[in-house]
């Protein structure tokens, strides 16, 4: 992610300047038992082999290249969520993004229109970006609300969207603030709610979610029958690590939440356990076969190049690391760029564009130099899609 003032790049870099460090309690004793099917057992997806063959997808790479390149509208951006639409369309939800337009030598002017998330719209022949504002004056769907410690706007981030049963569209929203003047002087300080029209993807309200531990739920969402499941992050004694929690009711994500403890659904926040470990910002899971796959850029090293597939017979965990899908290859010095400041992070599989068992994966791209790179090439601030073919024996 970029900053407000385009010079910060804040996901993808160490957890600890992204988390608010919320304590964790211990788990309580008074929860829901968990439901038929969720709790740990052996399956054929963690007994078996899990092999992976994976490759750029240059068809939606290219396109999406070409219509950021004509600079009508979103130019790159980041996070990359996916979601159909109930037209059948697809819509992809970024968070901080450039605007056009592209200049004819493939950069951008410091001018260039900059929000904290939109999102491009494809209708099966062509892509449109959808804004705030006006189109002389486009702005962030959701944009700032109220003033931080400084005295700055807050922000918000888009987690994983989900479209509810009453048609509307639900978006998690990662909300963020200034609280000094260095560059790195940020932090979260609420999980909120925007919920969007089903058709025209205008904002209609804001609401809150659970925030008293420090969690930032929404890295993704995932629906089975009349419920929802949302999963968050948190540092746990310097490890990124991966919670969950289950909503109910008719209301989406507004609905009743509840958090799993490592044994059942609680209705304390304080409650909720790691699931999975060294996992990034963003990351997905899915079912797969007879189990769960959590696809994520694997942050057992600082900005490590790989993407890895974990695996768990419960949507609950605990995740595993079973194979490494591909490496990003646009990292570092030695990467398709050839500079030492940029570099790949938070992958995850768009599941409901799944072919059987071939995966459409993204990573984001960005850089440490928001000074020149970011300006100067175009393509450094996009989403890389790929095509992972998985094997179980």
């Amino acid at each position: 992610m970029l900053s407000n003032s385009r010079r910060i790049l804040r996901l993808g870099i160490p957890a600890a300047l992204l988390l608010s460090g919320g304590a964790l309690a211990a788990p309580a004793a008074a929860a829901e038992p968990s439901p038929s099917g969720a709790s740990a057992h052996s399956c054929s997806l963690t007994e078996g082999t899990l092999t992976a063959t994976a490759a750029p997808t240059s068809e939606r790479n290219e396109r999406f290249a070409d219509y950021g390149d004509s600079g009508v509208g979103w130019t790159g951006g980041d996070s990359t969520y996916s979601l159909e639409l109930a037209d059948g369309r697809q819509a992809w939800f970024f968070s901080d993004t450039f605007l056009g337009p592209v200049e004819a030598d493939g950069s951008r002017p410091t001018t260039a229109p900059f929000l904290n998330n939109s999102i491009v719209v494809d209708d099966g022949s062509s892509l449109e970006t959808v804004t705030g504002g006006t189109p002389d004056a486009p702005a962030s769907i959701v944009g700032p609300t109220g003033e931080g410690p400084t005295g700055e706007a807050r922000w918000h981030w888009f987690g994983d969207p989900e479209r509810t049963r009453r048609g509307d569209v639900h978006v998690p929203l990662l909300q963020f603030e200034k609280f000094g003047p260095g560059p790195w002087d940020f932090r979260w300080s609420a999980n909120r709610l925007a919920v969007l029209d089903g058709d025209t993807l205008e904002l209609e309200r804001i609401r809150e979610l659970p925030s008293s531990t420090g969690i930032n739920w929404g890295a993704w969402t995932m629906t089975e029958g009349s419920k929802t499941y949302v999963y968050g992050i948190a540092d746990v004694e310097g490890v990124r690590s991966a919670f969950v929690a289950r909503v109910t009711g008719n209301a989406g994500l507004a609905g009743n939440w509840k958090f799993w403890d490592g044994k059942r659904w609680s209705p304390r926040e304080a409650d909720a356990v790691p699931v999975a470990s060294h996992v990034a910002n963003e990351f997905s899971v899915a079912r797969f076969e007879d189990g769960y796959l959590l696809v994520t850029a694997d942050t057992t090293v600082p900005f490590d190049t790989r993407v890895v597939a974990q695996t768990s017979c419960s949507l609950t965990g605990g995740f595993a690391v079973a194979t490494e899908l591909y490496r990003m290859p646009e990292t570092g010095l030695w990467g398709s760029y050839g500079d030492e400041d940029v570099y790949g992070y938070n992958a995850h599989e768009h599941p409901q564009l799944r072919d059987g068992n071939t995966l459409l994966v993204t990573h984001n791209v960005n850089t440490f130099d928001n000074v020149h790179d970011i300006f100067d090439d175009v393509t450094i601030y996009r989403p890389r899609f790929w095509e992972v073919e998985l094997a179980l024996d």
